[in-house]
């Protein structure tokens, strides 16, 4: 029976808002190996997250141009992560203060989530969060799906830490949630078990 259904599942429904997921050797190949995800909502209808440590092979400097957004001040190889496999054409910036946004979604106390140009427009101009990260497209599961993978040992999970998203290169923020959990995730065994 997945884990879903029935009052049993709602009852034992524990939300993962504002949490990183680790990638295990389980998800050895395909979008989501190696990955570092940061969980915006999950909810008893699904999951929606930022993919954070997979940069693309363009800069936010291109997407601002792209985008026929003059910049005010240089922003030099700021990367621009893959977020994820959906809507990939699609911006998204996690950012530090909550500004004034078309757009946004409170995450937690220090991290929210912007789908609206103007924000964009406003870090071109120098005027937008100093503390940000910008990605095409997200990560999604269905109703149920998360757990699932959850229970198959595809995923470590670890409360997630502003500092990580906005002040470690990308290249280390696995490592550093790993970190944050009390383990290397570069140890790791690739067989999967249940205790």
């Amino acid at each position: 029976m997945p884990v879903t259904e029935g009052p049993i599942a709602t009852a034992m429904f524990q939300s993962l808002k504002n949490h990183f997921l680790m990638a295990t050797p389980a998800l050895s190949d395909g979008f989501f190996a190696g990955s570092l995800t940061f969980i915006c909502e999950h909810n008893e209808a699904g999951a929606m997250g930022i993919v954070v440590n997979q940069p693309l092979q363009i800069d936010l400097g291109q997407i601002l141009q792209h985008l026929d957004l003059s910049q005010a001040n240089e922003l030099p190889g700021q990367a621009v992560m893959a977020g994820g496999p959906v809507q990939v054409d699609h911006g998204f910036v996690l950012h530090a203060g909550d500004g004034n946004w078309d757009s946004t979604l409170g995450i937690a106390a220090d991290i929210w989530l912007t789908t609206s140009k103007d924000i964009l427009v406003a870090i071109a101009n120098g005027t937008g969060p100093s503390k940000h990260l910008v990605a095409l497209g997200y990560a999604g599961w269905a109703a149920g799906q998360l757990e699932g993978e959850l229970l198959q040992n595809s995923w470590l999970t670890v409360p997630a830490k502003a500092d990580i998203l906005f002040e470690t290169p990308c290249e280390e923020r696995l490592q550093a949630a790993g970190q944050s959990l009390g383990i290397d995730i570069r140890l790791m065994s690739a067989a999967a078990g249940h205790a």
